[in-house]
């Protein structure tokens, strides 16, 4: 079971058993995918090599928008300007964030052990899964949440009762996919949080004395 992150003289450390670690290393693969970006064949090759792309609109999944949200939601002409400079290099530094947080679950050990700029990349991993997570179950402001734990504590107790899976909002029209799977997605949610909570406490922290 894991242990939130805590400084240490050695660096900031956490425990997590291998389903967590397996569990992490997936989410982050998942949202590494999704900011890929594949460069264009008529790419302008200078463009490409500074950083400039062709992605002027938000992006369609809902999910990837909120990694890459709008810079001016008033003025969409400079929104657009802003992104085309700006968000190949933003996929990349969240894509390297990402990876070097999966490639620390792979050390050796029962205890993971961050350094200072580890752990500032596992700060920024863990944000944008929590934004995917929280996109696809539309959870948008402090009260989504309180709603969203109502549905879960229904289909636990559907499944519990051996009722087939109903839609989420219970009108019929299909919107919420049967069998979701909310109550996890959204325990998966909550355990991100504390751990991220816990991670940015342990960098606020002084090192601790001998």
């Amino acid at each position: 079971m894991a242990r939130g992150f805590k400084r240490s003289r050695r660096g900031i450390r956490a425990r997590l058993d291998d389903g967590e670690r397996g569990l992490l290393a997936h989410l982050f693969v998942e949202v590494h995918e999704m900011l890929d970006d594949e460069t264009s064949a008529d790419d302008d090759p200078l463009a490409v090599l500074v950083g400039i792309g062709t992605a002027v609109d938000l992006p369609g999944d809902p999910a990837v928008a909120r990694l890459l949200p709008d810079a001016h939601r008033d003025d969409p002409d400079a929104s657009a300007e802003f992104r085309r400079y700006t968000e190949a290099g933003l996929r990349e530094r969240k894509r390297t964030g990402l990876e070097v947080a999966r490639r620390s679950l792979g050390r050796d050990g029962a205890t993971l052990v961050l350094d200072e700029d580890e752990a500032q990349a596992w700060v920024v991993a863990l944000t944008d899964v929590r934004l995917v997570l929280a996109s696809r179950m539309g959870l948008e402001v402090d009260e989504d949440h309180e709603r969203l734990e109502a549905l879960a504590a229904a289909e636990l107790a559907a499944e519990a009762q051996g009722v087939p899976a109903q839609d989420g909002d219970g009108d019929g029209d299909g919107d919420v996919p049967p069998s979701s799977g909310l109550a996890w997605v959204l325990a998966v949610y909550d355990f991100l949080t504390w751990l991220q909570e816990s991670l940015v406490e342990a960098l606020l922290e002084p090192l601790p004395h001998d």
